[in-house]
């Protein structure tokens, strides 16, 4: 069985990282510079409502025409890409296996014996790939082998590749949006000790994405739909405004933040629009909170230390502040540009761009 799903984990190539989100594309190149990143190249733009919507592909020859043009009016040669589907669409697992099996062996067990454990559809729809991340002693005393497992479904995967050969574009990495975050903040990540845990919570534009990460690996992941658009949206409902997809509205806001404990007092003592937004940041602190119980309920010997807010929401002035108090954890806004050092001309990226780019820088990285 051939295996569509472009690796995840592949070898290094030349090309450029392009991210699909319903409202925009987003286009990175990264050129090496010394010890860190130039921004070679740098392009967002809208994409039409009814395209792409909630991670899937609606209308292939459209988003590749646009893909296409886009790339042309600004004079950006690639035949190769890396691009990446939502996790919400995907299966990620950490699963043991016994040490002695030769790689081989592993293969042929992961491939075809426990993804289709895992899997909530047949086996022969899925795409699968895996990791060998290293071994450890269970508490049998018994040594095993740590194995990441990903999978998403074919349809899913023909579908993005099929849309970037109609761009004229070869599909050279698809990985999960997730893994080039990671790839983005790995540094930070590397300041956790194994027995720490850090929650990232990334704000897209119809859902976030949470995953509890340790040792720089993700442990769980969980979809949530609220997203940018549905934070805009109680907002605008609230102060009698038509909706919009252009979010620049609400990255120019501050959250209020007050000091007593009091949240009913607090929100009555601001505007309407402001107080509908923050009940939705309250929905999505709630769905937080389940997740790091049903998690932590669990695991044993672990400590949730931070949590890390990125994607196009995460930047929302005092965001983090919000969420510390709400989860009573420390909480920290990604800079992707700062965390990457990359040096870029401050023109190509305005600062409300900055926190949504950590999934298409990881990807432009993966392209060096």
């Amino acid at each position: 069985m051939v295996n569509r799903f472009k690796s995840l984990f592949p070898k290094n190539t030349n090309g450029v990282g392009i991210e699909l989100a319903p409202d925009r594309i987003n286009i990175a190149k990264l050129r090496k510079r010394g010890q860190g990143f130039k921004l070679a190249s740098f392009l967002s733009v809208p994409v039409p409502e009814g395209i792409y919507e909630d991670g899937l592909i609606y209308d292939p020859p459209a988003l590749a025409e646009l893909i296409q043009s886009t790339l042309a009016e600004n004079k950006i040669k690639a035949q190769r890409v890396a691009t990446a589907v939502p996790g919400k669409d995907s299966l990620v697992r950490l699963i043991p296996l016994p040490a002695e099996l030769d790689d081989q062996e592993l293969r042929e067990m992961v491939l075809n014996h426990e993804a289709g454990l895992y899997l909530p559809y047949p086996r022969e729809e899925a795409d699968v790939d895996y990791q060998k991340l290293g071994y450890f002693v269970d508490e049998d005393g018994i040594e095993k082998v740590q194995v990441l497992l990903v999978a998403t479904r074919k349809e899913i995967t023909d579908t993005y590749i099929d849309t970037f050969q109609q761009a004229g574009l070869q599909v050279d990495v698809l990985e999960i949006n997730s893994f080039a975050l990671l790839r983005t903040i790995r540094e930070q990540l590397r300041q956790f000790p194994p027995q720490e845990a850090a929650v990232l919570v990334d704000i897209e534009f119809d859902n976030t994405e949470i995953a509890i990460i340790v040792d720089g690996v993700p442990q769980f992941t969980r979809t949530v739909p609220i997203g940018t658009y549905q934070l805009q949206s109680a907002l605008l409902r609230a102060m009698n405004l038509p909706p919009s997809r252009d979010i620049q509205t609400l990255q120019d806001l501050t959250i209020p933040i007050a000091n007593d404990d009091d949240r009913e007092a607090r929100l009555g003592g601001i505007n309407p629009g402001m107080a509908a937004m923050l009940r939705v940041l309250g929905e999505l602190a709630d769905e937080m909170r389940r997740s790091l119980d049903f998690y932590l309920s669990q695991s044993e010997n672990l400590e949730v230390v931070q949590i890390l807010l990125a994607g196009p929401g995460g930047g929302i002035g005092q965001l983090d502040e919000f969420f510390r108090q709400r989860m009573n954890l420390p909480a920290v806004q990604i800079d992707p540009v700062g965390a990457l050092a990359l040096e870029v001309e401050e023109e190509k990226i305005t600062p409300a761009q900055r926190p949504g780019l950590g999934i298409v820088l990881g990807l432009g990285m993966r392209e060096i």
